[in-house]
């Protein structure tokens, strides 16, 4: 039956409300938020993991020092 729950305090099924025992609304919300995000982030922990670097091979030459584009000026302007 609607508002009938355990409870924990002395093992027995009573009338949740007029037992005083009640989740505030807020309170429930949270928690699932909470689980919610943690549940995301832990799935997505892979995401955080980044490769080991790959050694260069000795036989390939770099590009080299790749210049700026010509012409087009130094820096900012002024403000």
């Amino acid at each position: 039956p609607a508002g009938i729950g355990f409870n924990a305090l002395n093992g027995e099924y009573v009338n949740m409300i007029e037992a005083g025992i009640v989740d505030p609304t807020k309170v429930t919300r949270t928690a699932l938020q909470n689980a919610a995000s943690i549940a995301a982030m832990i799935l997505t922990t892979e995401t955080l993991v980044a490769e080991k670097p790959e050694k260069e091979m000795a036989g390939m030459a770099g590009m080299g020092g790749m210049g700026g584009m010509g012409g087009m000026g130094g820096g900012m302007p002024p403000m």
